[in-house]
C-alpha cells in the first residue's frame, strides 16, 4: 500500500491543477473509474441531433484523433451513453506492419459513428489477437473475438443502419460495444498473455519510464 501511495502522490504532483472537470472530457478515463463498469443507457432516439447527443459525439472524435485510436465509447470520456465511434485511418493503415495488416484483416475504416448498437454474430469463428485499451494505458493482452458481426444502430444523423465487419473491423466493434457494457478486454484476456507494453524500456531505462495518460 506504501508503494500504490508513493505512485499516486507522484502522479498527482503533475497535475497542474486539482479543480473539477466535467465529462465529456477531453482525456480518456482510465481502469478503476466507476463508469467503465456501468452499462450506458440508451440514447432516446428523438435526442440524437440535439445538442447534448452531437457534443458527445464531436467530442468522441477529438479525442479518438488525439489519442490516434482505432475506437472510442462514450464512457470512455465520461458519459454513460450506448454511443461509440470507430476510424482506421490511411495514415494509421500505412504505419502497420505488412505482417500484422494480412493476419488481422485490417483496412481503412472511415469515421463512423454507433448509437443504441446491437449486435448479431455472423461468423462464430473466434480469433485471437491481441489487444489494448486506451483505458488500461501501457498494457495489452490476446483476446479472442468472433470473426464477422453484423451491428444494427442509429448513425449521428439519427438513421438507421446495419454493417457487417469482419476481421479487424469486427474486433474493433465488439470491443467498443463492450465498453457500453460495462466490460474490457481485460475480462476476456488469456491472463498469461498479459504484458507491459513497455516492459523493455523499464528495464533500458533501469526503472525509469513514465506512461503518460494523455498524447503530446
Amino acid at each position: 500500500m506504501k508503494v500504490v501511495r508513493k505512485i499516486l502522490n507522484w502522479y498527482a504532483r503533475l497535475a497542474p491543477s486539482r479543480g473539477k472537470t466535467s465529462p465529456p472530457y477531453e482525456h480518456v478515463v482510465q481502469i478503476g473509474d466507476p463508469r467503465l463498469r456501468k452499462v450506458s443507457d440508451e440514447v432516446p432516439v428523438h435526442l440524437i441531433n440535439s445538442d447534448e447527443i452531437q457534443q458527445v459525439i464531436k467530442k468522441l472524435q477529438y479525442v479518438l484523433n488525439k489519442y490516434g485510436s482505432v475506437g472510442m465509447s462514450a464512457p470512455q470520456i465520461g458519459i454513460n451513453k450506448r454511443i461509440f465511434a470507430i476510424q482506421y485511418t490511411s495514415k494509421q493503415l500505412t504505419a502497420t506492419p505488412s505482417k500484422s495488416i494480412k493476419s488481422a484483416g485490417m483496412s481503412v475504416i472511415p469515421f463512423t459513428v454507433f448509437i443504441n448498437p446491437t449486435l448479431k454474430v455472423v461468423d462464430y469463428q473466434k480469433l485471437v489477437h491481441r489487444e489494448g485499451c486506451e483505458s488500461v494505458q501501457g498494457y495489452s493482452a490476446d483476446v479472442p473475438r468472433y470473426k464477422e458481426v453484423e451491428i444494427t444502430a442509429f448513425n449521428e444523423r439519427g438513421l438507421s443502419t446495419s454493417t457487417v465487419f469482419k476481421d479487424w473491423a469486427a474486433r474493433i466493434v465488439q470491443h467498443e460495444l463492450d465498453h457500453l457494457n460495462g466490460k474490457m478486454f481485460t475480462d476476456l484476456m488469456d491472463r498469461k498473455t498479459l504484458i507491459c507494453s513497455c516492459w523493455e524500456e523499464v528495464n533500458l531505462s533501469k526503472g525509469k519510464v513514465v506512461i503518460p495518460f494523455y498524447p503530446d
